[in-house]
């Protein structure tokens, strides 16, 4: 395999590792951050309301943008074109 094709499968399963979860983290994030996250709990007979507090929303968030960079960079490292000097051991010709 090529270094190519490792890049591509590299990118291929950080997107679906880490950028398909971001993507629903940074939903749930906005989501529990506006407020708008309430839960419903009950126990033995007891039940319990509230939303969840903005701050989680808030670390959900930052945390979401991290996982969506994580391919991002994964792709930039993987796939950029490498320009390397040639590795040639034949002397080099005189420059005329």
């Amino acid at each position: 395999m090529d270094t190519r094709t490792r890049g591509i499968i590299a990118t291929v399963a950080a997107v679906i590792l880490c950028g398909c979860p971001g993507l629903f983290l940074c939903i749930f994030g906005a989501a529990t951050a506006t407020g708008s996250m309430p839960y419903t709990t009950e126990l033995n007979g007891i039940s319990g309301s509230g939303t969840l507090p903005a701050t989680s929303g808030y670390v959900m968030l930052c945390l979401s943008l991290i996982l969506i960079i994580i391919p991002i960079a994964v792709g930039f490292f993987a796939l950029r074109n490498r320009s390397s000097a040639p590795t040639s051991n034949e002397p080099m010709p005189p420059a005329s």
